[in-house]
């Protein structure tokens, strides 16, 4: 428990480091003039949606307080505004909307002189078009000729609003303006916010940025007044390279520029008064609704004087946190308490990251102005963020047991053989279809040699047409004499598992185990002495060995497939053995023969009739034994296309199970709850592999909507970018830090069964969402003698679809690249996770092609 609580602490410590307050100088005084679009939250002129008098009424008021002048953008949007700033003694600086429609800026041009002239006193200056230039929009001599006719018709000095870059790249502006207009923005140059000075005094980063446009620009136009029309910073949104919004930098950015423009007597006006969730739609991200000093609901973002808390409601956050991991972490510390201090440290603290992330997801959205898509998409996204942070705890629980535990509770070797008389006499079962006769062979061989007394085989061929495929067995069965019986079975149903339920109603009425094993597996000759003595325990209804591989040393192909199936093995089979609740395999196990039958026999109904029949003996009260040696070696999958299609059809028996024992894993009942926690969450990584497939169809979706409609699709938030990152590069430092510490294989071959691993994502994706969707498939028996050859590109043929999602992925980033979301960090961090989903696609292709040119050399 005082772990728990020393984690909890910690937890509400980072809150707190997080969210110190920040101190930039205060600022006393009035804001020389403030940018104002004077909509309301849900209000947008895209919708002919505009503010009542009232509102904009009271929206002056409200800056009146902070400011005698305003700067305006159109003549034609709220025209009211001029007639009410009368009213509250505001100065305006009026703004013409000029761009592409040449019609609608005729309308504002005429606007602007009639309303110029009817508020002389309240329009002190006017501003002829916004940013025209550096939209492309006009070329500078038609603008030249509005700002020539505004000149002629207005009383006021007129000028022209632009970046200070377009004044120095069109410097003969200036002979037709009245004063230089120009605006600075730091932020969308990537330059970040800082409190530091110089060795002389003066500031660093983006207002001293600021401060030296504007020196240069009064430096080349000395006889010219300059205005900076626009200057601020974002509270919120997506960072652009190393300018970051947040409430407290733009505390920093404009209390440090308010203090610097009074001393150096400069007019500006702050951008802006109100955030505008509309602007979002401008295709500048979602930053453009975030510049205002006040939040859309009216509310000052920050103090002008004092310190600045980026999040005051952290408190809360924090203590929220602890209080959702607190009862998770003991309960932890006290049920796994032979954990070393290391391991229940780092998972209590996985827990707390969990629940952190929990609070933050849900919190983090009411930070931003979402629309009906924005929540849609948290509809969808958010409970795949709650799969992902309980794939991260499962992962977490197997790293912590597996790394930190003291010892294995239920560690079993091998036994002493048993005399000859107290040998269980046992029925080797053999089962297959259209393999080898030559491999086969090599198989009964082994079995032939095997040091035990009481035993028989029963080879069962089911569905074989060729008998030249299955006639050389037969007769090799008839060489080996009466301890070998041969059954060909044609037609016959169940596939595997009618032929197994055949082969049991055939078995010798002696035999009290039942051992079964593939039709590839060369086993050593102690198999049954040294295992059958855990079936005099009663209890014992299965004895499992682990599955492993031959002939794969210098067959690069085989050699990565090999290695790939060794991890679970040595990882996660100990990891459930600790609860009984291990993964009963169809090769190289035994069964109590009364066990096995006493409960229903093989399974017809599952392609996973191996899996089912664990669980099964599981829930009929029997425990289940794992001897990790290598008693037997098989061979590897003989090329991608069958590596792929063993894989699917596990993942697609795994869904068939989930959905027939449902009932057994989510109620109390024979099952323990360690049992009920292995079967429903041991398959929880393959459904990482299909909300993979689902996310990457979304992200393609979606990226596609942002580069082609960038006004209605929004770069993600950073609570759906941070996790996945984070998730991605906890996922693969548990593999190759639980490899490395239980695989004895070098890191080549690490990084390779990695490769091996992620190449099957997409083909565990297909088999659980079809698992889920259908009710049977075909078992289709994976093939351990070469079947591919041909041309190099034959060697893709198993991967089209792969192809084509990386093809599409790679389109994504390329779009991405070269849109101007790249330029913001959130768009990089998006174009990283482009690239992360694209890994397993890469992989498929890696593991295709190595399947192709490996050959089938063996050993």
């Amino acid at each position: 428990m005082l772990l728990a609580l020393v984690v909890a602490a910690l937890n509400i410590g980072l809150w707190w480091w997080s969210n110190l307050p920040h101190g930039p100088q205060d600022w006393r005084g009035q804001i020389n003039g403030l940018t104002v679009a004077l909509f309301q939250r849900y209000q947008n002129p895209f919708n002919q949606d505009y503010p009542s008098d009232d509102q904009i009424d009271s929206d002056l008021k409200l800056l009146r307080q902070y400011t005698g002048r305003i700067r305006t953008y159109s003549m034609q949007v709220n025209p009211q505004t001029y007639r009410l700033a009368q009213k509250e003694g505001l100065k305006v600086m009026a703004g013409a909307e000029i761009d592409t429609r040449l019609d609608n800026n005729e309308k504002e041009m005429d606007a602007l002189i009639a309303l110029s002239r009817r508020y002389p006193d309240t329009i002190e200056r006017v501003i002829v078009g916004n940013e025209v230039l550096f939209r492309n929009d006009l070329p500078v001599e038609k603008m030249i000729t509005y700002l020539d006719r505004a000149r002629a018709h207005i009383q006021q000095p007129v000028s022209i609003a632009e970046p200070d870059y377009i004044w120095l790249k069109y410097p003969e502006l200036a002979k037709h303006v009245d004063f230089i207009t120009i605006h600075l923005f730091p932020f969308w140059n990537g330059i970040a916010v800082s409190l530091e000075k110089d060795k002389d005094g003066l500031d660093v980063g983006a207002v001293r940025a600021a401060e030296d446009s504007y020196l240069k620009i009064r430096q080349t136009f000395p006889n010219k007044h300059i205005v900076v029309g626009e200057v601020g910073w974002p509270a919120n949104g997506d960072r652009r390279e190393r300018a970051y919004p947040s409430i407290s930098n733009q505390a920093i950015f404009d209390r440090e520029w308010l203090i610097w423009s009074q001393a150096h007597n400069v007019d500006y006006y702050l951008f802006e008064a109100f955030d505008q969730p509309w602007k979002e739609n401008l295709g500048e991200g979602r930053t453009g609704a975030y510049w205002g000093i006040f939040n859309a609901d009216r509310q000052l973002k920050f103090p002008f004087v004092g310190p600045v808390t980026e999040d005051t409601g952290w408190p809360w956050k924090a203590l929220a946190a602890s209080l959702l991991a607190l009862i998770p972490m003991i309960w932890f510390g006290i049920r796994f308490h032979r954990f070393k201090l290391t391991g229940r440290l780092f998972f209590d603290m996985l827990i707390q990251l969990a629940c952190g992330l929990i609070v933050w997801s849900v919190t983090l959205p009411f930070n931003f102005y979402l629309d009906w898509i924005d929540w849609s998409m948290l509809a969808l996204l958010f409970p795949a963020q709650v799969a992902i942070l309980a794939i991260l705890l499962i992962n977490g629980f197997e790293f912590t047991e597996v790394l930190w535990r003291r010892k294995w509770i239920r560690h079993a070797g091998m036994l002493e053989p048993d005399p000859v008389e107290k040998q269980p006499f046992v029925s080797i079962h053999l089962a297959c279809y259209n393999e080898p006769p030559e491999m086969v062979i090599v198989t009964l061989d082994s079995l032939a040699a095997l040091d035990y007394h009481n035993y028989e085989v029963l080879v069962i061929d089911n569905n074989t047409k060729d008998p030249a495929i299955w006639k050389p067995v037969q007769e090799y069965c008839e060489k080996l004499g009466s301890r070998f019986r041969f059954f060909h079975l044609e037609p016959w149903p169940g596939f595997k598992a009618g032929a197994l339920n055949f082969g049991l109603k055939e078995t010798d009425a002696r035999a009290e185990v039942v051992a079964v094993i593939d039709a590839d597996y060369e086993v050593r000759a102690d198999w049954l002495s040294t295992l059958t003595g855990y079936f005099h325990d009663p209890k014992v209804a299965v004895v499992q060995c682990p599955q492993a591989h031959r002939d794969f040393e210098h067959n690069r192909f085989r050699r990565m497939t090999a290695w790939e199936y060794d991890g679970f093995f040595r990882i996660g089979m100990h990891h459930r053995n600790e609860r009984n609740a291990i993964i009963q395999h169809g090769t190289m196990t035994m069964v109590r023969r009364s066990a096995l039958e006493g409960t229903g026999g093989w399974s017809e109904w599952t392609i996973c009739e191996d899996a089912e029949l664990g669980l099964r003996l599981m829930h009929a009260g029997y425990e289940l034994v794992y001897v990790d040696e290598l008693m037997g070696k098989g061979l590897t999958p003989a090329d991608f296309k069958a590596y792929k299609s063993q894989r699917y059809r596990w993942a697609f028996g795994a869904m068939q199970i989930l959905k027939g024992r449902w009932s057994w894993m989510t109620k109390k009942g024979p099952l323990s709850g360690g049992q009920r926690f292995h079967f429903l969450t041991g398959w929880f990584s393959w459904f990482a592999d299909a909300l993979h497939l689902i996310f990457t169809l979304m992200a393609i979706f979606w990226t596609a909507g942002m580069v082609g409609l960038p006004q209605t699709f929004s770069l993600p938030m950073q609570l759906f970018l941070v996790p996945v990152i984070g998730f991605f590069f906890a996922k693969a430092i548990f593999g190759f830090v639980l490899y490395r510490a239980r695989v004895p294989c070098s890191w080549y071959d690490t990084i390779m069964a990695s490769v091996a691993s992620m190449s099957l994502s997409h083909a565990i994706a297909r088999g659980i969402l079809h698992g889920l969707t259908r009710k049977k498939t075909s078992f289709v028996v994976t093939a351990k003698s070469r079947r591919l050859g041909g041309s190099n590109f034959a060697a893709f043929a198993p991967v089209r679809e792969e192809m084509l999602m990386l093809c599409a992925l790679a389109l994504c980033v390329v779009g991405m690249l070269m849109s101007a979301i790249s330029h913001f960090t959130e768009g990089r961090l998006w174009i990283f996770i482009l690239s992360a989903q694209a890994i397993p696609y890469i992989s498929a292709l890696v593991g295709a092609w190595i399947a192709h040119s490996s050959g089938d050399a063996a050993g």
